[in-house]
């Protein structure tokens, strides 16, 4: 039997050393070498890349992954000669990865400038080495896409950033606010733009003049006045205005400059919208009073934004570690360096899932251990079990807790007492028992024991640690 014999689920599973034969095969057929694109090994695929006979759209489904190998495919130019438009066979994202290549060739770039897909398209204008005829066409492209990337090449011509800063899509002209080459009047255009978005990216700008600060600083957009709100260079009577202005949102980006008045933080804490105290919140110099007293704030939002923190007062921690939510105070119980008042709050929670999770902790205790081992909740004193140390007189209340579940996991514990293991292993609950044939560390006294359970999958466990 030859290569050619074979169907394409058979080419797939041929070994890596067949495989490769058949694909590097000077006479491989077109429908062998399609077969054998599907194969798993990667040195398979690359071989089918490179192979003259390989089907153009087989080299199109291959080319994301074996750009290279395509590119030097002998048989490429005879293809382009049957099919001009070549690479409208390759899927978009074939063509990306060919002109992702060093030195990619002018018929790739040729074929992608008429490729249908705009991705294509764009991703031509973001190459580095086109001629300034073929960026000028670019910039004239439906897509605005295609567009946009022009507007983000650097050293374009002013003729080009003109052109761009006025046109009909607010991405293009968006891109265009952010070139450092902008020119002054262009600038000042784009400052009064009709979109927003354009004019909260030139609020971004860092070398933006002061006329257009306080022209911005009249913008009845929020996101834009937002936008300028969070910058350092402000005039005083812009950042002052901004801070009080009517929208949270920009209160609460006032807040986030780097250095702002003491009073602004004043009246920050006691803003109206708890989105302002949040940014007050996340603030490095609010300062541990002022963290406590947000820390018992109204808003779930504030005492959330304080929960980002690693530097909260010991009062700040106590005050959230009894918040009315239950995934804050999870929060809280999970965190490290807690101290043994906010151990002891927490120790008190309602809620059994926030005692479960200090059951585990490594520093909480055997006096804060024993009391959750004596908890009323059977998953928790079955996470004390877990523990890394909970100690003898621990684990041998909780081998002889009323809860198998406990059982079962004080049975499993590495440290539990050798005394306690001939009662757990005649426990009434099958678990238990089973918990106790896995251990390693059996007498051989409790192993007979096992041995002869009325249970065969603890006598089966107990043999196979006997192995």
């Amino acid at each position: 039997m030859t290569f050619l014999d074979l169907g394409s689920r058979t080419l797939t599973a041929l070994s890596v050393e067949d495989a490769l034969a058949a694909a590097g095969a000077a006479r491989a057929t077109a429908e062998t070498l399609a077969g054998l694109s599907a194969h798993p090994d990667s040195r398979v695929r690359a071989l089918v890349a490179r192979h003259p006979n390989t089907p153009v759209e087989v080299l199109g489904t291959l080319a994301p992954l074996f750009a290279r190998e395509v590119l030097a495919n002998p048989g490429l130019p005879l293809m382009r000669l049957a099919r001009p438009n070549l690479l409208n066979v390759f899927p978009a994202e074939g063509v990306i990865a060919l002109l992702s290549q060093p030195g990619a060739p002018g018929w790739v770039l040729d074929g992608a400038a008429r490729h249908e897909d705009f991705g294509v398209r764009a991703a031509l204008a973001a190459r580095p080495d086109l001629t300034p005829q073929r960026v000028a066409a670019l910039a004239q492209d439906a897509g605005w896409q295609v567009r946009e990337a022009v507007a983000k090449r650097p050293g374009l011509p002013e003729p080009l950033v003109r052109q761009l800063a006025a046109d009909d899509d607010y991405d293009v002209r968006k891109a265009v606010a952010t070139r450092p080459d902008l020119p002054g009047d262009v600038l000042r255009t784009l400052v009064g733009d009709a979109h927003g978005i354009v004019r909260a990216s030139v609020a971004r700008r860092l070398d933006l003049p002061l006329d257009c600060m306080l022209t911005l600083g009249a913008d009845d957009d929020g996101d834009v006045l937002a936008t300028l709100a969070r910058r350092v260079d402000l005039p005083r009577n812009v950042r002052e205005w901004l801070a009080g202005n009517e929208s949270p949102v920009v209160r609460a980006a006032a807040l986030q400059a780097w250095s702002v008045p003491a009073v602004w933080l004043d009246r920050a804490e006691h803003d109206a919208d708890p989105d302002v105290r949040a940014a007050l919140a996340r603030r490095p110099d609010a300062g541990a009073e002022r963290l406590t007293r947000l820390a018992g704030d109204e808003s779930e939002t504030v005492r959330r934004a304080l929960l980002e923190r690693s530097d909260l007062p010991e009062e700040a921690i106590l005050a959230l570690a009894r918040s009315p939510e239950q995934d804050i105070r999870l929060h809280v119980a999970s965190a490290e360096g807690l101290t043994g008042p906010v151990l002891d709050a927490l120790l008190g929670d309602p809620d059994s899932a926030v005692r479960t999770i200090l059951a585990v902790r490594p520093d909480l205790g055997q006096e804060r251990l024993a009391r959750l081992a004596a908890d009323p909740d059977g998953e928790v004193r079955r996470a004390v079990a877990y523990a890394e140390a909970p100690g003898a007189a621990i684990l041998t209340r909780l081998a002889a807790d009323p809860n198998a579940g406990v059982r079962r996991a004080a049975a499993r514990h590495r440290n539990l007492p050798p005394a306690l293991l001939p009662a757990l292993a005649a426990d009434p609950d099958e678990g238990v028992r089973l918990a106790v044939a896995g251990r390693d560390d059996l007498p051989e006294a409790v192993r007979a024991q096992l041995q002869n359970d009325p249970d065969e999958s603890v006598r089966a466990e107990v043999e196979q640690e006997a192995r």
